[in-house]
């Protein structure tokens, strides 16, 4: 054993046998003997231990695993809760002492009437009804594992875990399981656990081992699956807070990472800044001295390279929704190895993150970590040692847990006082449907009204009214107003990234209106309104194909997610009865064998940076069938497509391929320009439509363009034959540009907006026979942007009308 390793084992195995840490280690972790001889250890299902090098487990030998130990434990139930995305069990095991077990529908009532005070009676007598079901109560911990598969030392964890609160009888467990509830989510992707573990067993002891599969790991999203708490579009998604976060409300929520293997070993909160500013202060408190108390306790251990208060922020809602339903989330990330093979870390090949230097010691980081070997079983040791660490802080400190939940909810509910906001108004107009879909499943109440009067303005029947004075009124708050994300500089005056992007105001995404409301006003009783809903009135007779690269592209699964799933946008504007009855994959290969006009009409480059779509992977990264990309084959290819009739329709970064492999007039920008300069990290921005063009049909004249890592175009002006003045080139048409007399950002953050006044968002050029459509966002963003789909369908059915 590495002698580093060694110093650590023994630190926490001293520590560990006197009660003060649980050791990752559950193999190792005492027990009874009874208990030993009925329970089965992980490595009795999966013929090796959680952790071992170069072994993963399927989702069936999980799943077989947590059965048979809720068979034989009393401390364990487990539950299919659903299908995945690809129809695989969705499940959890609930743990606890057995006598806790017997009364889970006692203890949901408790979490719901502490959740709503307004449950508890009169404002007078809820302190007094609340004191007896905190005593009563238990702490609940939603522990969820393996959301990005390759991340595969949290669903391996989990057994561990499992194991260690099903079988030890050490007064530390004891009084985890007395204390709290803790409802465990062995993986939230659990169709990724078998793509990840099929690639990595194929590629086992050839050059290719470790590297992550040549697909996306979620059906439709990739990455991006921890993206979706509060679009709701993914089935996952849907089951975890329909069935989990909705009817246990927990105070806590471990959400197991890793991340990459040059930073830091760990990292824990407290977050850096910027905070959501809709975030409840005492969640803000809560996860401070929870992620707090784990650091300093692991630290004590001889844990090393553990940071704190940097490279994660709590800005986004779309990875937090327990920030607004009362429980903190505590994201844990842990290095990575390569899979399940080890690596070995020199020290000077550490890298710094954000907040922190892995090299030098500060207050939020250290000890150092020296680098050496690093294996899947330090993965699982720092992870289940801050798990139990969080349990035993949960346990020990129940009735606190609890009495802040109740402050939270009770905060939520008081009466609003003069000048605060008082509520939403959402009129029935653009695809309000859709965002109250949203606030629904948020557990957010709304009124449907009647006609009322508010300042002046007439809101007509049908209207919804979204109190602020309810449980979850910051989490509709948070969605509905603008964003407004701080001018974040390091010492250079280069802006600092948010961890995630800095919009989410959903009105503005899905095409509604959402009016904020500061004084109290009446309203009359509403009359009922039927509402139409989607359908293929019409079908679209285009042949339409979605090229697919050998390098996965989290847009390219996103847009498929959107076809897929045509009845999400059947309302969409002037599509609203427009369907597209197949649209299939196009791969590189097919793409190089030419004759592409024979066989379709549309074809849709999803946003991918240029390098990634010419070139690919490169010889000897990935199998030979695997490397390469379009290379001039293709790009001849997609030339020939084009000029014989084909429309190509470009998103975002692919934009940047068309324009440079096509040698269209058309020039970026942005490209060159220091982010000094200019600077939009995922935001809403205005765009001006010219509405006589057939891609604006339908639209108003101002609409908005979700732009991140995105191209800003400006026409390349050609000499007239007479050798005179330059002018625009006569194949290039305008359909959107940002306001030249304002500045663009509508919710979020740009700097430099003078750069792009004026300048064009959206493009169409034509080629021979075809066109080439280059937008300059994404229109079809993460599934939300509803207010954009229509550009993003005209622009696929020019000609057929």
């Amino acid at each position: 054993m590495h002698a580093k390793r060694s110093v650590i084992l023994i630190i926490a195995l001293s520590l560990f046998a006197n009660g003060l840490l649980s050791q990752a280690g559950a193999e190792t972790t005492p027990a009874t003997t009874a208990q030993k001889a009925t329970l089965p250890a992980p490595q009795d299902v999966l013929g090796f231990v959680p952790g071992d090098d170069r072994k993963l487990a399927s989702w069936a030998q999980v799943v077989g695993y947590f059965r048979e130990l809720a068979r034989a434990s009393d401390r364990v139930k487990f539950a299919e809760l659903g299908k995945s995305s690809m129809g695989n069990p969705f499940v959890m095991a609930t743990i606890s002492a057995p006598e806790n077990l017997a009364r889970l529908e006692e203890y949901k009532t408790i979490q719901n009437q502490l959740a709503d005070p307004r449950k508890l009676g009169a404002p007078g007598v809820r302190d007094r009804k609340a004191a007896e079901l905190i005593r009563r109560g238990k702490t609940i911990v939603l522990i969820t594992c393996g959301i990005h598969s390759t991340e595969v030392g949290s669903y391996l964890s989990s057994m561990l875990i499992a194991h260690r609160l099903a079988s030890s009888d050490e007064p530390q467990i004891q009084n985890i399981l007395r204390n709290t509830i803790i409802l465990l989510v062995p993986s939230l992707n659990p169709d990724g656990v078998d793509i990840v573990k099929n690639w990595y067993d194929k590629t086992l002891g050839t050059p290719y081992e470790g590297t992550d599969p040549p697909e996306l790991y979620h059906k439709y999203t990739g990455h991006d699956n921890n993206r979706d708490w509060y679009a709701f579009t993914q089935v996952e998604t849907q089951i975890t807070v329909d069935k989990i976060h909705n009817v246990w409300h927990p105070q806590i929520v471990h959400d197991i990472h890793q991340q990459g293997a040059l930073g830091s070993r760990l990292f824990l909160p407290p977050y850096m800044q910027p905070v959501e500013p809709n975030v409840p202060k005492q969640i803000v408190a809560a996860y401070t001295q929870l992620g707090e108390f784990m650091a300093r306790q692991m630290r004590v251990a001889g844990f090393t390279g553990i940071t704190t208060n940097s490279t994660y922020d709590a800005w986004s809602p779309s990875r937090a929704y327990s920030h607004y339903h009362g429980g903190v989330r505590i994201l844990s990330e842990t290095a990575s190895c390569k899979i399940a093979t080890p690596i070995t870390v020199k020290f000077g090949d550490l890298r710094s993150g954000l907040g922190y230097d892995p090299r030098k010691e500060t207050e939020n980081f250290g000890p150092l970590w020296r680098g050496g070997e690093w294996h899947l079983r330090d993965i699982t040791n720092y992870m289940t040692t801050a798990a139990f660490l969080l349990l035993r802080h949960a346990a020990e400190n129940r009735s606190e847990w609890l009495s802040r939940f109740y402050e939270i909810g009770k905060d939520a509910v008081r009466p609003r006082r003069g000048g605060e906001l008082k509520a939403f108004i959402l009129p029935p107009e653009g695809d309000q449907w859709a965002v109250k879909e949203i606030l629904d499943q948020g557990n957010v109440e709304s009124n449907e009204v009647g006609s009322f009067t508010l300042n002046g303005v007439n809101y007509p029947n049908g209207t919804e009214v979204i109190r602020m004075a309810q449980p979850y009124g910051s989490f509709a708050k948070a969605l509905l107003e603008p964003q407004h994300y701080p001018n974040l500089r390091d010492s250079t005056g280069h802006p600092i990234a948010p961890y995630d992007v800095t919009a989410h105001t959903l009105p503005l995404l899905m095409n509604a209106q959402a009016v904020p409301a500061y004084k109290a006003f009446k309203f009359s009783k509403p009359r009922r309104i039927i509402y139409e809903g989607g359908g293929c009135a019409i079908r679209s007779t285009r042949r339409v194909s979605l090229y697919k690269s050998y390098v996965p592209s989290i847009d390219e699964g996103w847009t498929r997610w959107v076809f897929e799933n045509q009845s999400y946008f059947g309302n969409t504007g002037v599509n609203r009865a427009l369907c597209f009855p197949h649209v299939s994959s196009l791969t590189n290969s097919r793409i190089l064998e030419g004759g592409l006009s024979d066989s379709f009409n549309v074809i849709i480059l999803p946003d991918q940076p240029p390098a990634s779509i010419i070139n690919g992977y490169k010889a000897g990264t990935m199998p030979p069938e695997l490397t390469g990309g379009l290379g001039q084959k293709g790009v001849n290819a997609l030339r020939e497509f084009v000029e014989q009739g084909g429309t190509l329709v470009c998103l975002n970064r692919a934009s940047i391929f068309a324009i440079e492999q096509l040698k269209l007039p058309v020039r970026d920008i942005t490209d060159g320009v220091s982010e000094k300069e200019f600077f939009v990290p995922g935001s809403i921005l205005r765009i001006e439509l010219d509405t006589t063009n057939p891609i604006a049909l339908g639209m108003p004249k101002e609409s908005i363009a979700w732009v991140e890592d995105s191209p800003v175009f400006d026409l390349v002006k050609t000499p007239t034959s007479q050798g005179g003045d330059r002018v625009d080139p006569p194949n290039v048409h305008v359909i959107a540009r940002y306001p030249s007399d304002r500045n663009p950002l509508l919710s979020g953050w740009l700097l430099g907006e003078n750069r792009i006044r004026g300048k064009a968002a959206l493009v169409e050029v034509t080629l021979g026979k075809g066109r080439v459509i280059l937008f300059g966002f994404r229109p079809q963003y993460r599934a939300q942007s509803l207010a954009t789909y229509p550009l993003f369908f005209n622009a696929i059915t020019i000609g057929q009308r």
